[in-house]
């Protein structure tokens, strides 16, 4: 089996994240307070599941160890994930569903536009490509946020009481590591401050 490089475990960051994330989604099937909300649910997961497959792909093309997509999703020990934790929590009611979902979706949108402009050309058309669908998650999100906040004394009350119960998982959004820091010098990656400046940016105004 060949080590973990930089690239590939970056890779497996973003394909472990989309795919716990879509699965979270997925959960809601059958369980969706209106048809309409579960079906768009289900079309964000599938659109994360995607994106998931295609970062997996490369992960183990470059990992050449005979372990493909598949393998790496759904056949390696729970502790050999390298998703954010934040994705991994539960679902909770409709509000820490949506709150989850934005906290990843504006973080999730900054990476990917950064991505687009990557030196590898197999990641910015992977990130491009995942642009278009990751810009209606946040619109679709964010929108969800500010309803449930403005709407009723009872969904405001589920969003601030959602907001404790998530927040502090997301201190991974807003840090990197040496791995990390050694790719975006080789500006493969996009600069964690800039994700970050933008993450707190669009979050700052939706809660506002």
């Amino acid at each position: 089996m060949k080590p973990t490089t930089d690239l590939t475990e970056y890779l497996l960051r973003l394909g472990d994240s989309a795919l716990i994330q879509g699965q979270r989604l997925c959960q809601w099937c059958g369980h969706a307070p209106a048809l309409e909300e579960e079906l768009a649910l289900m079309n964000v997961g599938l659109d994360l599941v995607g994106q998931a497959r295609n970062w997996l792909e490369y992960a183990a093309e470059l990992l050449d160890d005979g372990r493909d997509a598949d393998h790496l999703a759904f056949r390696r020990d729970e502790r050999a994930y390298r998703n954010l934790l934040l994705v991994e929590q539960p679902n909770g009611d409709y509000a820490v569903t949506i709150l989850k979902q934005f906290l990843y979706d504006a973080w999730h949108l900054p990476v990917l536009e950064g991505l687009s402009q990557s030196s590898d050309e197999r990641i910015a058309g992977i990130a491009a490509k995942a642009v278009k669908e990751v810009t209606y998650h946040l619109r679709r999100s964010s929108e969800w946020v500010e309803r449930l906040g403005d709407g009723t004394d009872e969904s405001h009350a589920r969003m601030l009481a959602a907001l404790p119960e998530v927040w502090r998982f997301t201190v991974e959004l807003t840090s990197a590591d040496d791995s990390e820091q050694r790719l975006c010098e080789a500006a493969i990656t996009p600069d964690t401050a800039h994700v970050a400046a933008t993450w707190q940016a669009t979050v700052s105004d939706t809660f506002t």
